[in-house]
C-alpha cells in the first residue's frame, strides 16, 4: 500500500504540475499568509501538547503523516497551529494514501475541557472515498469534502489515490457563512450558528451534551490536521482572514 502512495506521490510531482502558489492564488494578494514553509513544523505543534513528534515530516514542501513512525504505545498526533482564527479562507492540498483516512479541523480549543480536536472543531473530511468503509457509512455524509456527519457533498469530485485534491475552505462569522470548494467545485454549504447549524448538530454524532458541550461553539479556534492512523500528506496550505 505505502509503495502504491509513494509512487502516487512521485508521478504528480513528476508531473509539473503548477504549485499552488502560482496556479490557485493571485501573487500579487498579499492578505495569504502561508501556514507551512515546506521544510519545517514551525507554527504547529501537537494538540495539547508541545512540538511535533518526528511522525510527522516536513520535506520538499510537503507535510506528511506517517504512522508507522509512531511511537510505541503513543497514539494519536492531531497537529494544530499556534495561531487562532476567526472568520477565514484556508487554502491546502492534500493526498490520502490507499484506504486512507484524515481530516482538516477548525474552531478547535486546547486545554483540560478538550480531550480531542473533533469534540470542539468541526471537521471536512480527508478519505479514500473508494478505498475506505467509512465513506459508505451514512453514504456522502463521510466522503471526501464533507463537513463531517453534518453536511454532504452535492457531488463526488475527488481524486483518486496518488493525486492532489485541492480545498478552498471559508469560514465566515460575519456572513454567518461556511463552505467547502473541492478541486475547483463548492459542494458543500453551511451557516456557522442559528437554528439551522443547530438542526444539523442535533441530526449529528456530536448532539451528545456530554462529550461534545464545546462542539462549534467558539468564533475563534486553531486549525488542525487530523491523524487518523494513515499515510496523509498536505502542502501549500495558505490562510487569509477575512
Amino acid at each position: 500500500m505505502r509503495k502504491i502512495f509513494l509512487i502516487g506521490l512521485a508521478l504528480g510531482l513528476m508531473s509539473g504540475s503548477t504549485p499552488l502558489k502560482e496556479k490557485k492564488i493571485p501573487a500579487d494578494d498579499a492578505k495569504w499568509e502561508s501556514l507551512f514553509d515546506g521544510e519545517t513544523l514551525n507554527g504547529w505543534h501537537r494538540f495539547n501538547s508541545k512540538g511535533v513528534k518526528p511522525i510527522w515530516k516536513a520535506e520538499n514542501g510537503i507535510l506528511s503523516l506517517d504512522p508507522k513512525l509512531r511511537p510505541k504505545g503513543d497514539y494519536i498526533h492531531d497537529i494544530v497551529t499556534d495561531k487562532t482564527y476567526k472568520s477565514f479562507q484556508l487554502s491546502i492540498e492534500w493526498n490520502i494514501s490507499e484506504g486512507g483516512n484524515s481530516g482538516i479541523f477548525w474552531g478547535v480549543q486546547e486545554g483540560e475541557s478538550h480531550a480531542k480536536p473533533y469534540t470542539s472543531g468541526p471537521e471536512i473530511q480527508i478519505i479514500d472515498n473508494e478505498g475506505h468503509p467509512d465513506a459508505k457509512v451514512r453514504p456522502n455524509f463521510h466522503q471526501a469534502g464533507a463537513l463531517y456527519d453534518m453536511v454532504q457533498p452535492t457531488k463526488d469530485v475527488s481524486k483518486p489515490v496518488g493525486e492532489w485534491n485541492h480545498v478552498l475552505l471559508t469560514i465566515d462569522h460575519n456572513k454567518n457563512e461556511g463552505s467547502v470548494e473541492l478541486n475547483g467545485t463548492k459542494i458543500v454549504e453551511f451557516p456557522l450558528r442559528g437554528e439551522e447549524w443547530d438542526s444539523l448538530v442535533f441530526n449529528s454524532k456530536f448532539n451528545d451534551d456530554c462529550n461534545y458541550k464545546y462542539f462549534g461553539k467558539m468564533k475563534s479556534g486553531k486549525i488542525g490536521l487530523q491523524d487518523h492512523g494513515n499515510e496523509v500528506s498536505f502542502r501549500n496550505i495558505k490562510i487569509r482572514e477575512l
